[in-house]
């Protein structure tokens, strides 16, 4: 009767982890001969791990990340021309509580996305809110936004958002309305939130997207002078992984 008393009035606190674990001691015979503080320990330790995890799967569903991806599972053959020292660090978060950028450049298919979501998955594991965007994605929801008038809202988000992933940057040229939004968003993040740009174009061609040139000088400006930069090289990582690739090898 006072087990279920216990049970209950941890479930009223809100502890549900410690409570379902609490259960399980009272029913693992193995346990009894803990100390109380051991046991109780056993109980705390269960419902961090729960709410971190918790924490952790609501960040990543937030995020929208387009691909699932893991630092771990980052390809670092030389052929790539990865700085594992660099890539450790950007792992590590200092980055994003420091407020700089990162630009991720490469061929098509280099693994521009994969790296710049396993960067941000680890972001994620820090506590860090991140947001991924395709760029064509994004001014579709600003002119969506707009026309519902929940702009000031998605503005808001954006701009309280730890880390914010914007892919396929410089795909298609930059209208000067679009170019304006974008400045906007990214002045409300100078010095303030860590920006991410993933781009098949290397930066020095970035400038020429933008259809008002004073714009893209503001915009570059924000972005490219506090960021770090990775530029992947080799050959497309879809055609090494392709199984037609694969099975042509074997058969040699």
């Amino acid at each position: 009767m006072l087990n279920n008393h216990t049970v209950d009035a941890l479930r009223g606190l809100r502890l549900t982890a410690m409570a379902e674990a609490y259960l399980r001691q009272m029913q693992d015979p193995t346990l009894q001969g803990l100390s109380f503080e051991e046991r109780f320990g056993l109980l705390v330790d269960h419902e961090v791990t729960s709410r971190y995890n918790q924490r952790l799967g609501k960040l990543i569903r937030e995020a929208k990340f387009k691909v699932q991806a893991t630092p771990e599972e980052v390809d670092h053959r030389p052929a790539r021309g990865l700085d594992s020292a660099l890539i450790r660090h950007l792992t590590s978060g200092q980055w994003i509580a420091a407020h700089h950028n990162l630009v991720v450049t490469g061929p098509t298919g280099g693994g521009k996305t994969y790296l710049s979501c396993a960067l941000e998955t680890a972001a994620c594991r820090l506590g860090f809110s991140v947001r991924y965007y395709r760029v064509s994605r994004l001014f579709q929801d600003i002119t969506l936004s707009k026309a519902d008038g929940s702009y000031s809202r998605l503005a808001a988000k954006l701009a309280k958002t730890d880390l914010l992933i914007l892919d396929d940057w410089g795909l298609a040229s930059i209208s000067t309305s679009d170019g304006r939004e974008l400045l906007d968003i990214l002045d409300d993040r100078t010095s303030l939130k860590s920006t991410c740009i993933a781009s098949q174009l290397p930066v020095e061609m970035w400038h020429s997207q933008f259809a008002d040139p004073t714009v893209a000088d503001a915009i570059l400006d924000r972005l490219v002078h506090s960021s770090y930069k990775v530029n992947l090289q080799g050959e497309s990582m879809r055609k090494l992984k392709s199984p037609l690739l694969e099975n042509e090898e074997s058969a040699i």
